[in-house]
């Protein structure tokens, strides 16, 4: 999916949320605004949004020296998120159907993003997700598909989030045997989305027979981009592929085989989707 027009001042609010993140220094703020204004006006608008907005943070990270502006609030959702998983595990135990509950909290935790916005409520998302008919529902073919499943590729989002994942992974490994699941990360901070640290920080590598695979975010060696023939062959290869948020769809729409589970957070990916902003997507491609 590429950029839309309404994408550019939105990377804009992000570069300096990003930045009141790491200092109050007014100066700096305007200093990464104009640098961002700058590069924005020079960039071709044809990328999709992850491959624009990695330059734009990555002009936050270098005019402050941050390497990683939002980690007090990712380790914050990342605490908040593991309070409430108790709950959330119990929810899913006592659910008429186990696996569905375990996907729609798996949806609702895509509200953690500082991506198109930084104020949200997530136990009222929770509540909503629970009580909310999907605008699109396509569960009965991703349990088809799990059904024949033997390797899973799961393609994480945000911090807070992953903990809503990895419930979803353990409700799917309790109901089907799957050899193989590749979890994927960031290989860098960028926003306030996962890293390995992260995740195994929630416990995520205590899952049995999950690895980690490395997304890069435009620095060397920090893994493969989304756009690369070698990751999509991962894609390609694997019996399903489960997406999480709205960057990975944005960066991967265009793939076949893929199933998208979000929040519809943000206009530009709402009108792609055919959908309204704050409507519950599960779409299978």
């Amino acid at each position: 999916m590429r950029a839309h027009l309404d994408c550019i001042p939105c990377f804009l609010r992000q570069a300096l949320q990003a930045v009141r993140f790491t200092t109050m220094n007014e100066e700096i703020h305007e200093k990464v605004l104009r640098k961002v204004i700058t590069v924005l006006q020079e960039i071709d608008w044809k990328q999709t949004p992850p491959q624009i907005a990695r330059i734009v943070h990555k002009i936050v990270r270098d005019e402050t020296g941050e390497l990683d502006p939002y980690s007090k609030v990712k380790q914050e959702y990342n605490d908040i998120a593991l309070e409430l998983y108790p709950s959330l595990k119990e929810k899913v135990k006592t659910a008429k159907n186990p696996l569905f509950t375990a996907v729609q909290l798996a949806i609702a935790g895509n509200i953690i993003d500082f991506g198109p916005k930084s104020k949200f409520n997530l136990t009222q998302t929770i509540s909503k997700v629970l009580n909310t008919p999907f605008k699109i529902n396509h569960f009965s073919k991703f349990v088809e598909v799990l059904s024949t499943t033997q390797s899973l590729v799961y393609l994480g989002d945000n911090t807070g989030e992953i903990v809503f994942d990895k419930l979803l992974l353990e409700t799917i490994l309790e109901r089907y045997k799957i050899e193989r699941i590749r979890f994927a990360v960031k290989g860098a901070p960028i926003i306030n989305d996962a890293t390995i640290e992260d995740a195994k920080y929630v416990g995520l590598d205590k899952i049995p027979g999950l690895e980690f695979i490395k997304i890069g975010i435009g620095i060397p060696g920090s893994g493969l981009e989304r756009w690369d023939t070698r990751f999509l062959k991962i894609l390609r290869d694997s019996n399903m592929v489960i997406s999480k948020g709205q960057g990975n769809y944005e960066a991967l729409s265009d793939q076949k085989g893929i199933f998208f589970l979000l929040l519809a957070k943000c206009p530009v990916i709402a009108r792609d989707l055919g959908v309204e902003v704050g409507d519950i997507v599960l779409k299978g491609v």
